[in-house]
């Protein structure tokens, strides 16, 4: 039977018969769980498995070769005089490339389906949930095999000599120093530790965690790619770093759902019209992260549209393109056709779409492993002659003026997205409240968006540009970062206004978004983040072990570096303000007037940084700075690094008192409305006889018992 026969034939849904007879167990929680007899796969479904299967490698590994022969790496000619690595390594790499990106999208693949597309009950993985998990165990231990053959292969091409004479200390010293060694190495050890915890996994919170360390083990290897040496390296990061976490999603999660369909297509129990529901919702913003992201990505490595069509990378991007609308053309399909079906129970249209889709999404994964083999475009006489575009990634920037900080803009892709997500979530959930009759203060809506607004203003415009070239207007970007963006975002509510607007979970005991959050507001890890013995000397001393160590001139040597840095001010910093004046639940609150003394030592301690920064006789981070201090025209050579260091302190020491004001009155603010409600509540409580106040009611029991014993002791 053809696999479009096969398919066609779920289109009579047998949930009847297969709830007719069903065996019960007992699951984890030892309920009885009913299962059903029939859900054995059938060799029609056995078959139809197995033939998607085999076609959608077939198109991986069949674009993947061509892709490879019309981009000239399997038909260039070895140099004589030049050493060649042999043909084991001009295969085996490619090849051991696409089995390591076949693996990593079927691990997040089948979490993600285990996590977020079939309901749990409770925080407990269903049984089908729990077979995925292990599922993923498997793949994460091909991925690390296949990650470890890239790692051979990778520098077997880089020396230049076969296979077997790489296998020692040299591969150690690869794999230990330099930076694609050491993101294989990183996806090693990750996928490992995967690999070891899907097997004992049981919980939703368990396997969630493990989607998240296999999204981190996506990160390393195209971050030290071709993005690493892109001229506009910058944009080329973030953009690969989007592309790889959306096609991941997309590609394992269409994946894993078309497996599910195919094996439990009888069974009501298996929740396919859900997950199908649950994964369209999702692949929507994916594809949108993919398009985005992959625009962003071949405009960092393409100089003008001439480099589409005059090379082999350009037209390998247009082949991708191409087959990228198409997928779009099959989702609009499966949005406006197939979706609607699954909950009437004719499964069949959309699974033959689906096999269609991920065939289609097999070679644009083939392209992709190409792409990193084909030779990106020589860039411009232009580019290569500027030797500050080459370390800054742009020219040398004119003389800072109000008119530059405003026009000299950076295309930062990672947070631009963060400010159009976080805006426009927001912005939904304000207008769901607003739909439903339901009020949310102006002023919460107002912060937001200011504090985002001043993400921009530091992270795109020319304040960033001058941010890697000046140590005070990098200093103008942490204290923004770190104190004043924090500070309005947190009197926002982001997540008290997620709680009021998302639905709850359909099916009883599920976790939709609502109830992650709920539950993640709630959990230990979320009491120890927030602590205050965690959070204030976190806010406090990675400030001084950022600037007094080594550690900044390293980070600004590297954009993730950087980046992370403005990643983790921003982080820190909320949880800072968030135990101060949040206005989100948290698991424990300090009383106000010891959030006032926290908050007046710890900025006390910031002045104090900053006053340090003005006494330095040595300018920091030369590492980074002294290597183009010299180039800077309109910086005095004699002392102007040192000069502008100085600056920077001040700088530290003056925007961190005006914030502190703020947070102060606010403080303040929230002090007495807490009051107010206190009063009112026991004004309410004394009127039905009784106090609010814990203390003076134990205060009158114990009058009261000391009046019956006075009572007695006198009859």
């Amino acid at each position: 039977m053809s696999t479009g026969a096969v398919l066609a034939a779920l289109a009579s849904p047998t949930h009847e018969a297969a709830s007719a007879s069903s065996a019960e167990t007992l699951d984890r929680t030892g309920a009885p769980r009913v299962t059903s007899t029939t859900n054995s796969m059938t060799s029609q479904d056995i078959g139809a498995i197995v033939r998607i299967a085999l076609v959608s490698l077939g198109t991986c590994f069949g674009a993947l070769i061509l892709a490879l022969y019309l981009g000239g790496v399997l038909t260039a000619e070895p140099i004589a005089a030049l050493p060649d690595a042999g043909p084991v390594t001009q295969w085996g790499l490619p090849i051991s490339k696409q089995v390591l990106n076949l693996a990593s999208v079927a691990t997040v693949g089948l979490l993600l389906l285990a996590v977020f597309l079939l309901p749990s009950d409770r925080g407990v993985l269903a049984h089908r949930s729990e077979t995925y998990v292990r599922a993923a165990s498997w793949a994460a231990l091909v991925w690390m095999l296949a990650a470890v053959a890239t790692l051979v292969f990778q520098m077997s091409d880089l020396q230049a000599v076969p296979v077997l004479d790489v296998l020692g200390d040299q591969l150690t010293s690869y794999a230990s120093s330099v930076p694609p060694g050491v993101a294989l190495m990183v996806v090693i050890l990750v996928t490992t530790a995967i690999a070891l915890l899907a097997r004992t996994t049981g919980s939703a919170g368990g396997a969630l965690g493990l989607l998240a360390l296999a999204l981190f083990a996506l990160m390393p290897p195209p971050l030290t790619g071709h993005a690493s040496s892109s001229p506009f390296h910058e944009l080329a990061i973030s953009a690969v770093a989007l592309h790889v976490i959306a096609i991941a999603l997309w590609v394992g999660g269409l994946g894993a759902l078309l497996y599910h369909g195919l094996r439990w297509h009888d069974d009501a129990e298996a929740h396919v019209p859900t997950a199908v529901q649950r994964y369209s919702r999702m692949a929507l913003w994916a594809y949108i992260g993919v398009g985005v992201s992959g625009l962003a990505s071949a405009a960092s490595r393409l100089y003008g549209v001439q480099d589409l069509v005059s090379g082999s990378y350009g037209l390998l991007i247009l082949a991708k393109a191409l087959l990228f609308v198409l997928l779009g053309y099959l989702g609009w399909l499966h949005r406006t056709r197939t979706v609607p079906e699954i909950s009437s129970g004719r499964s069949a249209a959309f699974l033959r779409l689906a096999a269609v889709e991920v065939a289609v999404m097999a070679a644009v994964l083939g392209l992709s492993v190409a792409l990193t083999r084909v030779e990106t475009p020589e860039p411009p006489e232009a580019y290569t002659a500027d030797a500050m575009r080459a370390v800054l990634g742009f020219p040398m920037p004119p003389e800072p003026t109000w008119e530059t900080m405003l026009t000299l803009w950076r295309p930062d892709l990672f947070f631009a997205t963060l400010v159009v997500v976080a805006g426009g979530l927001y912005a939904a959930g304000v207008v769901r409240l607003f739909r439903r009759g339901d009020r949310w203060p102006w002023g919460r809506t107002i912060s937001w968006f200011l504090g985002l607004l001043t993400i921009v203003a530091v992270k795109l415009t020319g304040v960033a540009t001058y941010s890697v070239v000046l140590f005070s207007t990098h200093m103008i970007q942490h204290m923004v970062l770190s104190m004043l963006t924090p500070m309005l975002l947190v009197l926002g509510g982001p997540a008290t206004l997620a709680l009021r607007a998302l639905r709850p979970a359909q099916r009883r005991g599920d976790r939709g978004p609502r109830e992650w959050i709920t539950v993640l507001l709630h959990s230990s890890g979320a009491y120890y983040l927030t602590h205050p013995l965690f959070v204030v000397p976190l806010f406090v001393l990675s400030t001084y072990g950022l600037y007094f160590t080594p550690l900044f001139g390293a980070l600004m040597l590297d954009h993730i570096g950087h980046m992370a840095m403005s990643v983790h001010f921003l982080l820190v910093g909320y949880l800072f303000y968030w135990i101060i004046i949040g206005v989100d639940p948290l698991p424990t609150r300090m009383p106000h007037l010891m959030r006032i003394l926290v908050l007046l030592v710890t900025m006390a301690l910031h002045a104090f940084f900053g006053v340090a920064i003005m006494s330095l006789a040595q300018p920091l981070g030369m590492e980074w700075y002294g290597i183009f201090a010299s180039d800077i025209p309109w910086l005095d050579d004699d002392g102007g690094v040192l000069e502008d260091q100085q600056s920077g302190g001040g700088i530290a020491w003056g925007l961190g008192e005006v914030p502190t004001l703020f947070v102060m009155l606010a403080l303040l603010f929230q002090w007495r409305k807490d009051e107010e409600r206190k009063e009112r509540r026991r004004e309410r409580h004394s009127k039905r006889g009784g106090s609010d106040d814990a203390d003076m009611d134990a205060y009158n029991a114990y009058l009261a018992r000391l009046n019956r014993q006075a009572g007695q002791d006198g009859r």
